[in-house]
């Protein structure tokens, strides 16, 4: 027995030996601070921070692998503590969510029936599944039992909703749609995301130069939810008010029901909405993402340069604006008179942008105050150039330069100014007015003369009222004021009386030929027909372009920066708007020539996506697929059955008599009842699919 307990001993202490010398040459160290940072994470395993797991994603963070905020799950005090246990900055993280894009469901038609199939998958590798719509959702649900946290569900039309509350972005929907008709996506990524060729669009929001989500915003209207519209309008569109005012609305254009109907009134929608706030004592708040670190000058506080600063603040870097006008907004401001866009809502809108951390320096003009090259000495890392078109063109005809011969934008910008109390420089106005032009230049032109008191105002066009490029509202509200219009009539000489005042403006009349390179036919001179019309005040308003003699004050690498045969500032690519020179990038007027607003703001929204992609350290590039200025093929009808003709709403406005004598705005907003009957008339389309009138046989 004594020899058994001994013989059990000496083997105790020697399996003991070799397990503590075992223990010394294969030891394994684990940081106890795994473990911490473990005790923090949510538990979910969800592979949402791209780790397989909370194991390895703490393994992660005490290598230095993995920021403390790695948790797409726990939130912000886990990554808090996190960070207390690392010792370093906790940053934040901008949390990933879940959008279906898709809206077609039970709408979209079926091109084939299959038994016992009960898996998107399984039928998606069937010819792609049953629906017409090459991208439509097949809507079996496999997304939504891929789900862990309940955070989706099937609709009534057959499409899967995401819960945003609930949603942690994992990305488990987006592993098992065959369709690719969920995305799971950063804030920062939503906002500078660009329409492509395989995304569910409507035609209007193909058309819309901003790209806004038009068919989501008018069904937040008729659902009664006014602060989501507004929302929605914001993620691509900063200036809401001021686009709802001045808008030419191409997307009306391309409205499906207007195939059949009258189109939807996009346009004064946005507007209501937009009023909705302003005039709701509130301001809706506006979320940026972290601070990158990195700064980011813009030199023109037009549309283009407020859309650009806007969305560079929102995705987490520092912008200063620089403007050489006493206040920004650009020709939005100076170049739209009061009687279309009220200062003070301009002020309202600017100032909410402003608000998101954007610094501004006006009076400060570039090539003279500071240079480009000076900016990159200061620590700027890239520079926007949103200089706007502010040189009017001239007619080049003899006279045009007398006394009481002023241009178009020279014009309005002085009055603007003048009205603003900006200037003392006030301009007399003549009795026997004239402008020459066709443009929504020309014409606010004469409608200002019009509220000036001039006793007659004359536009004066080489081509006939249907070539006219204003828009069509416009010209209506001029001829509805008293304006004359002077047709086929192109400008020959200025004739001056004895003082060097003009008097009188000599024409030739133009008869249509054939279509030129835009299209509109060629007014051709008939000869010996000049013709003379009195006028004590000449203003020519025939178009604008940039002023670019600022490089001659830079570095000698600026002075190399492409410029179009236009003046405009040359881009390598339209989309990304990268100039040849990398850190410089450009959108609005100073890039395509004078175009419309909302083209700006699109094109600032562009410019801010790829100096994202510069400051990133990324390849600045567009994406594959872009849609840009294109539309999707098979979403263009020819007819749209299902639909019953029902009337568009109709903009109230001040009565004519009220409006010639004052600068009050002069189109009105929508009444709430009339804004919810007409987001009722909106089909509600996605790429194929719409809904068909309820009344509809």
């Amino acid at each position: 027995m004594l020899e058994a307990i001994l013989f059990m001993l000496g083997l105790g202490v020697s399996c003991g030996s070799v397990l503590s010398i075992a223990s010394k040459v294969f030891y394994v160290y684990e940081d106890p601070r795994i473990a911490e940072v473990e005790s923090y994470l949510a538990g979910a395993n969800c592979g949402g921070c791209g780790y397989a797991g909370c194991s390895a994603a703490a393994v992660a963070v005490v290598k230095g692998e993995a920021p403390p905020n790695v948790c797409i799950v726990a939130g912000a005090d886990a990554a808090a503590n996190i960070a207390a246990v690392m010792g370093v900055e906790v940053g934040t993280a901008e949390p990933l969510t879940s959008r279906n894009t898709c809206r077609g469901g039970d709408r979209a038609d079926d091109k084939f029936y299959y038994m016992g199939i009960n898996s998107c998958r399984a039928l998606s590798a069937f010819y792609e599944g049953k629906r017409i719509c090459s991208i439509g959702c097949l809507g079996l649900g496999d997304c939504i039992r891929a789900c862990a946290f309940d955070a989706l569900k099937m609709s009534d039309q057959g499409y899967p909703v995401v819960d945003e509350e609930k949603c942690v972005g994992c990305g488990a929907c987006l592993k098992v749609c065959p369709k690719n008709i969920l995305e799971i996506k950063t804030m920062s990524e939503r906002l500078l995301k660009l329409n492509e060729a395989d995304d569910a669009l409507a035609p209007c929001q193909q058309t819309c130069p901003a790209e806004i989500d038009i068919p989501k915003y008018i069904r937040q209207i008729r659902d009664g939810n006014y602060e989501g519209a507004v929302n929605t309008i914001r993620e691509r569109n900063p200036l809401l008010l001021s686009c709802g005012r001045v808008c030419p609305h191409p997307c009306e254009n391309y409205c499906r029901r207007g195939i059949e109907d009258e189109p939807v009134s996009i346009n004064q929608l946005k507007r209501f909405v937009a009023d909705y706030e302003m005039n709701s004592g509130k301001r809706l708040p506006i979320s940026c993402a972290p601070d990158t670190g990195k700064k980011v000058a813009v030199i023109g506080g037009g549309p283009a340069g407020l859309s650009c600063a806007y969305f560079l603040r929102r995705v987490g870097h520092a912008v200063t604006i620089f403007d050489d006008n006493p206040k920004l907004g650009g020709m939005i401001r100076y170049g739209i008179p009061e009687y279309r866009l009220p200062k003070k809502v301009l002020e309202w809108e600017i100032d909410g942008i402003l608000k998101t951390g954007i610094v501004a320096k006006t009076n400060f003009k570039l090539g003279v105050d500071f240079t480009i090259g000076s900016l990159i000495s200061s620590g700027f890392d890239a520079v926007f150039l949103g200089i706007g078109a502010w040189k009017d063109y001239t007619l080049r005809v003899e006279g045009e330069n007398l006394e009481g011969c002023y241009t178009g934008i020279n014009f309005l910008t002085r009055f603007a100014k003048w009205q603003q109390g900006d200037s003392d420089d006030e301009m007399p106005i003549g009795n026997r007015c004239v402008v020459i032009g066709g443009g929504n230049t020309a014409i606010d032109c004469v409608r200002t003369l019009i509220r000036l008191g001039a006793q007659e105002v004359n536009l004066v066009y080489r081509r006939t009222r249907a070539e006219m490029p204003a828009n069509e509202v416009e010209i209506v509200a001029a001829e509805h004021e008293g304006v004359k219009f002077t047709f086929l009539a192109a400008p020959t000489k200025v004739v001056g009386d004895e003082n060097g005042h003009c008097k009188q403006l000599e024409y030739l009349k133009m008869e249509l030929g054939e279509p030129d390179a835009s299209g509109r036919r060629r007014p051709v001179p008939i000869e010996g027909s000049e013709t003379l019309l009195d006028c004590d005040m000449l203003i020519t308003a025939i178009g604008q372009g940039p002023e670019i003699s600022f490089k001659e004050n830079d570095t000698e690498r600026i002075k190399n920066l492409g410029i179009t045969r236009w003046n405009t500032i040359d881009q390598v690519n339209p989309i990304t708007l990268q100039t040849n020179i990398p850190y410089i990038f450009t959108a609005g007027d100073s890039a395509t020539g004078a175009s419309l607003v909302v083209e700006a703001i699109g094109g600032g929204r562009r410019a801010a996506r790829s100096i994202h992609q510069y400051l990133s350290g990324e390849e600045v590039k567009a994406p594959e697929k872009a849609l840009f200025k294109k539309h999707i093929k098979e979403s263009i009808f020819e007819s749209v059955p299902g639909i019953v003709q029902e009337k568009r709403a109709e903009m109230p406005e001040l009565p004519v008599q009220e409006r010639i004598t004052c600068f009050d705005e002069t189109d009105l907003v929508l009444e709430e009842k009339e804004a919810l009957r007409e987001s009722m008339r909106c089909l509600q389309c996605c790429r194929l699919c719409y809904n068909k009138d309820d009344k509809a046989a």
